[in-house]
């Protein structure tokens, strides 16, 4: 048992933030240093970054998801598998929807995102989003359903293999990579011919990969493209509905229809964070440079729900996977630093490179101010993936989950 006359750190959220901030935690501290608690509504931590893979059903879902009790020591952590309900910082108290309620002296809040819809009418009911494994899984079953269900039908209805994709950002573009490799197999698969298939990416904004190299960006959309994705760019949609979408194009209005809509074109932080009275805008945390909660000193923020300044551009940095994983290093550090009396340190991201993902065997990158296109880029994305399992895990996680097929 850990001695519950040590301090109480607990962590909320095993995601890149959480779960790098636990394992560093359990490294740092000693068992009597202090009492850690991570919660997590399962039993396991999945990469957000693989998940554009599980849902075009290129990689099988127990790949990306990884049993927590395999990178935690339990002697040192106590692993609760819950739902967080409620934060209330007045009495250091979180409520979870199991009925427990847990105290804390140091809390870490790493509860992910969830899609931001923007106020467009019928996404929340009509959209897909790929935010979770059970949520990929779920697009997965549904695409195959939409080859089986034109294979089967005497009435062959355009729609069923009309795929629709709203954002051009990362997710959205590593998604119709994967999904552009995949369709060429359920045609075979469900004697459909490849022509009947429409993908289609819809951005808002005046290009595909905003704020990316516009090079690379050139080299990812002709690669798509070559690879049957059509892109309607400065589009915006307007409206989901149940059999298709609306879209505008500055006063030009078009419906498409199509049986599969997928929205990838925005995150917020979680809503517990953002009802929690602790300075969230959008489920997001304007975080000082230690990464805590402004007026909060016993609470830090990491992941989907901090929000950190790019003091250069005057614009938040995005929350990618790279930057929460330094998150939760630095609040490892930062908490070991106050319980031993001792000042904390700033965070500031060490941003490496980005790596988009377009397909087995394709991606562009920009590591360490060089560019990287198609296969070299491949490499160095799953280098990169095989680096994370190994400060999380070591050689064992990386041997058992790793992707060790480079070329």
């Amino acid at each position: 048992m850990i001695s519950l006359n040590k301090p109480k750190i607990l962590v909320l959220g095993a995601g890149y933030g959480g779960i790098m901030t636990t394992v560093n935690l359990q490294k740092m501290l000693g068992r009597d240093d202090a009492q850690i608690t991570l919660v997590n509504k399962h039993n396991y931590h999945y990469q957000t970054t693989w998940l554009h893979e599980n849902a075009a059903g290129t990689l099988h879902h127990d790949n990306t998801r990884i049993p927590i009790d395999e990178v935690i020591n339990k002697n040192k952590v106590n692993f609760i598998v819950d739902t967080v309900k409620e934060i209330k910082h007045e009495d250091k108290t979180v409520v979870l929807e199991g009925g427990d309620t847990l105290t804390y002296d140091y809390l870490v809040v790493g509860l992910g995102f969830e899609p931001a819809t923007f106020g467009i009418p019928g996404i929340k009911e009509h959209a897909f989003s790929i935010t979770s494994i059970n949520a990929a899984r779920k697009i997965k079953a549904h695409i195959e359903y939409m080859f089986a269900t034109y294979s089967a039908s005497k009435e062959k209805r355009d729609e069923l293999l009309t795929f629709i994709v709203g954002g051009a950002g990362f997710t959205g573009i590593e998604f119709l990579g994967e999904l552009a490799n995949r369709v060429p197999e359920l045609c075979k698969e469900y004697d459909v011919p490849r022509e009947k298939v429409r993908i289609i990416c819809v951005e808002a904004g005046p290009g595909a990969l905003p704020g990316f190299d516009p090079e690379l960006v050139e080299y990812a959309v002709n690669l798509l493209e070559r690879k049957g994705v059509e892109f309607k760019i400065g589009t915006a949609i307007k409206e989901v509905q149940e059999d298709g979408v609306v879209l505008s194009k500055g006063e030009d209005m078009e419906e498409v229809k199509s049986g599969t809509i997928v929205w990838s074109a925005g995150v917020q932080g979680s809503p517990v964070c953002e009802a929690a009275d602790i300075g969230a805008m959008r489920g997001r945390v304007k975080v000082n440079a230690d990464m805590r909660a402004p007026g909060h000193d016993d609470i830090f923020v990491v992941g989907d729900c901090a929000l950190i300044i790019n003091e250069e551009i005057d614009r938040p940095y995005p929350p990618t996977a790279q930057i929460a994983m330094q998150q939760g290093v630095i609040v490892a550090k930062n908490i070991k630093a106050l319980i031993n009396g001792e000042n904390t340190k700033t965070f500031k991201p060490d941003i490496k490179g980005t790596v988009a993902s377009l397909g087995e065997g394709e991606a562009i990158g920009l590591v360490f101010g060089r560019k990287y296109f198609g296969g070299t880029a491949s490499f160095l994305k799953k280098m990169i993936d095989n680096r994370y399992l190994f400060l999380l895990g070591g050689i064992g996680l990386v041997l058992k989950k790793g992707k060790l097929k480079f070329f």
